[in-house]
């Protein structure tokens, strides 16, 4: 929305999930003398467009060229979305083979921008009151902080270290986990909040703006991400941006902008998880070395500027 208010357009946010139907999208861009939409995610946002009376993109999500794809019906909806769309936009250039494979008609029109990353830490946020806020102990002089930073729901899999970690807690009380993010299910909310509640030194951390979130981060001693699927976590690459470490799982989109042990650490499974920041913890010049090539590598790839060019020059084909 920046990048367009930016290049002089009014751009007006609307979450997907509170509509039910075209129609309901059809009724809104009428009223509201709209020229033109941009959807997130092919399927909870594109399906909404289909038969739009305006000109229309789609920007990949990443579940749904990753998992929708393998139900039919959501497959089909997607099908006739992309066929509609003017441009569509993937993170990487797999996302784009991946969709171009199963929709060989789109591939002309499906172009591949990198996520940009600005990071704005707040200089006046209080990392001891966040500690305290979180009932985090905060005289162990020593202290590790691990972030997970999710929405909460099941294809993120924020449950998958919990109980490795409290395994490692007891026999090392200066590490903690902190699981932060907005509650998108909230009936897999409450299980997480159930399942953090019996396991020590995991929190479930309050919600916080943006500049607090990136202060944070960059107090903890690494980031982590533990999920299922991912199209292009913006957690990891703003990690990488504030030179904190990240950690996390060896899944393609991950893969895709981590190198093992060169911008960051690969897992496979919770217990590889432990040895990895184990040997972090260990080698301060490994740590020092990673996050400075992880923060050259978002420059470089990640670059917000070519990020606002692309959308600005895309908009314009609607």
């Amino acid at each position: 929305r920046q990048h367009l208010h930016a290049a002089g357009h009014i751009c007006v946010l609307k979450d997907a999930f509170m509509y039910e139907s075209p129609t309901e999208i059809g009724n809104l861009t009428s009223t509201g003398k709209f020229d033109a939409a941009l959807a997130i995610h092919l399927y909870k946002g594109g399906r909404l467009l289909q038969g739009s009376r305006i000109p229309f993109g789609i920007i990949f999500g990443g579940t749904d060229v990753n998992e929708d794809t393998k139900c039919e019906e959501k497959r089909r909806v997607m099908g006739e979305v992309l066929g509609e769309a003017r441009f569509a936009v993937a993170f990487t250039m797999k996302m784009k083979e991946l969709a171009a494979a199963e929709w060989p008609d789109a591939r002309n029109k499906i172009y591949v921008q990198t996520q940009g990353i600005k990071t704005t830490a707040t200089e006046t946020f209080d990392w001891y009151r966040f500690l305290q806020n979180a009932d985090i102990p905060t005289d162990t002089g020593s202290l590790h902080m691990f972030l997970l930073i999710c929405g909460l729901r099941r294809i993120k899999d924020p449950l998958y270290l919990v109980d490795v970690f409290s395994d490692w807690h007891r026999k090392d009380p200066r590490v903690y986990l902190g699981i932060i993010g907005p509650a998108v299910d909230p009936l897999f909310t409450s299980e997480v909040k159930e399942k953090v509640k019996r396991a020590p030194g995991v929190y479930l951390l309050q919600e916080m703006p943006q500049g607090d979130l990136h202060a944070a981060m960059k107090r903890c001693f690494a980031v982590v991400n533990s999920s299922i699927s991912e199209g292009m976590s913006a957690a990891i690459l703003e990690a990488m941006d504030l030179g904190v470490p990240v950690l996390a799982r060896n899944i393609p989109g991950n893969a895709a902008i981590i190198n093992h042990t060169e911008t960051g650490l690969l897992f496979s499974n919770p217990q590889e998880f432990v040895v990895l920041s184990k040997s972090l913890m260990n080698d301060p010049i490994m740590e020092r070395e990673m996050v400075t090539r992880a923060k050259d590598y978002v420059k470089k790839h990640h670059s917000w500027e070519s990020e606002r060019k692309t959308y600005q020059n895309l908009v314009l084909m609607l």
